[in-house]
């Protein structure tokens, strides 16, 4: 049976969820092995039949093959995979940009045996001319995924060519030139249409440019599924998650539910000119379930608010004076959970309302922090302790908090250049929970959340779903909304965070089905999120 993701669009759900790093994998590997008995051949024989499985069943028109072979096992399992196919009656080519006086001695032996089915091994240079034919795939099991840092001169030839084939491109664990770890080309990386992966599913396939260069991922047990299970218990703190294996987090709405039973969600934004955020906010809160949703922003949006979405309760102001603060204290107190960020602006306005709306939540009150209100944080670094009113460490291990950062807004919370964080998406959710504490949504493709103690027990949830329509302006607000109304409804900062960032991803994937990618917008996804949340 092959698992694998249906489309670089669509669920993942027949996929394991445990993610790995390179290490680990290739720890399991060596627990493997010696529980098993098996050996290093015998496992890259295993990889090499079920990828050939896996191209076979997804070119069924393919006659030719161009394997291109690495130093390493991963070119073990291509030049098993090249032998295998030969004898299926294939032709085969096996190109090797590396030196093949490296190979170890099982690859060396995986080599022969290609040689002896008949398979034409050759050493691949730059100036090689090749005519790959309609009826051709390229298998890529060059770097796999020991590689951490740029390929060599040699492999970036190899890699470059590949890239400018009109050829379908099956890779072998990882594309070659892609840090399996983090989900970052390490200078030139094979784009892929397909990814095989073997015993562990590495973690950086699924996020930053991951889902780009390996296109639709296949895994493969081995055979070994239960070892797996068995050995890999507690071997990997990330997890891949989407909306199937999150809906269960949201029970059932009783038979005697009201609006008052059903949570109180708060939205504070919308600064002059930016009130449009807000208001999506406001209104995917309503879409999710909250039984109220009050909406505090400019005066001048109460109007257009009202007439979009009458069930929100829109409240202006204007100025913090008495009565202002009054009436900002009335609605934290009886919000169930709190959304401030869409639209506020970083000008004295936004500034002065969330220095008030943290100061009077205090430490427990579930709050979401999203857009501006987490560029206004990053402006306060130095003196968040005494904005907060905590007081140790900035306090910030305690509040109870979900902050919602893109990657831009990540690099101001941190103090640190984008490029730096984008490398190592992983280690930037890490680094926001140890410096915010509460949880961490790092967005972007690939969105991981970051929640635990900072002190070691933290997990790393890395969300399948969504697709690149949602680079499109709002998305993030409406996210917002999602996720508050989850809060105000009893489930946890984790838990909201969880469901909400999956309900987002799939709404926006059906949204796609139905009407494309292009010009998908944010409201587009509100009558998917009601579906959604009603299937749980």
């Amino acid at each position: 049976m092959l698992h694998s993701s249906v489309s670089a669009n669509s669920s993942t759900c027949d996929l394991p969820t445990s993610l790995y790093r390179a290490s680990q994998v290739r720890a399991l590997d060596q627990q493997l092995m010696a529980s098993t008995g098996l050996t290093s051949i015998e496992l890259m024989s295993r990889a090499a039949a079920y990828a050939l499985e896996v191209l076979l069943a997804r070119y069924p028109w393919v006659h030719h093959l161009y394997v291109f072979a690495g130093t390493g096992n991963n070119g073990g399992d291509g030049y098993f995979l090249a032998k295998m196919a030969a004898s299926r009656g294939l032709a085969v080519d096996v190109l090797e940009p590396g030196d093949i006086a490296k190979l170890s001695a099982d690859v060396k032996g995986a080599r022969s045996d290609a040689l002896a089915a008949g398979v034409r091994c050759a050493c691949f240079t730059s100036d090689d001319t090749l005519c790959v034919k309609r009826d051709s795939v390229v298998v890529d099991a060059m770097l796999g995924t020991g590689l951490s840092r740029e390929p060599s001169e040699e492999f970036s030839h190899a890699i470059a060519w590949i890239n400018e084939q009109d050829a379908r491109v099956l890779a072998l664990d990882v594309p070659s030139g892609l840090s399996s770890d983090t989900g970052m080309a390490l200078g030139l990386a094979v784009r892929a249409d397909a990814t095989v992966s073997f015993i562990g599913l590495k973690q950086g396939l699924f996020t930053g440019q991951g889902p780009e260069l390996c296109g639709q991922i296949f895994y493969g047990s081995l055979g070994l599924g239960e070892e797996i299970t068995q050995l890999s218990a507690s071997a990997s703190q990330v997890s891949r998650v989407d909306y199937p294996n999150s809906k269960h987090l949201l029970s059932r709405r009783r038979r005697d539910a009201h609006k008052g039973s059903c949570g109180s969600v708060l939205v504070l934004g919308g600064d002059d000119g930016f009130g449009g955020a807000a208001m999506m906010a406001a209104e995917a809160a309503t879409r999710s379930g909250a039984g109220t949703v009050t909406l505090i922003t400019r005066s001048a949006n109460v109007t257009a608010m009202l007439s979009r979405r009458p069930e929100v309760m829109a409240l202006g102001i204007d100025c913090l004076d008495e009565s202002a603060l009054g009436l900002l204290h009335k609605s934290i107190v009886r919000a169930s959970a709190i959304v401030i960020g869409p639209g506020l602006g970083t000008q004295s306005w936004g500034q002065a309302l969330l220095n008030e709306t943290l100061r009077m939540a205090g430490r427990d009150k579930p709050i979401l922090v999203d857009a501006d209100a987490l560029n206004l944080l990053a402006s306060k670094r130095a003196d968040m302790e005494a904005m907060t009113g905590t007081g140790s460490g900035g306090g910030l291990g305690g509040r109870n908090w979900v902050l919602t950062p893109h990657p831009g807004e990540a690099a101001r919370l941190l103090g640190k250049p984008l490029v730096q964080l984008q490398s190592d998406r992983f280690a930037c959710a890490h680094e926001l929970l140890e410096a915010w504490g509460g949880v961490c949504v790092l967005k972007g493709a690939g969105s991981l959340l970051c929640y635990g103690q900072t002190s070691g027990d933290v997990s790393v949830n890395v969300c399948t779903e969504g697709n690149p329509g949602m680079a499109s302006g709002g998305m993030g607000d409406v996210l917002s909304g999602i996720i508050g109304a989850l809060l105000a409804q009893g489930l946890n900062a984790p838990q909201a965070a969880r469901l909400g960032v999956c309900v987002h991803g799939e709404a926006a994937d059906l949204a796609a089905l139905d009407n494309g990618e292009r010009g998908l917008l944010a409201t587009d996804l509100l009558p998917y999120v009601r579906r959604l949340l009603n299937d749980c």
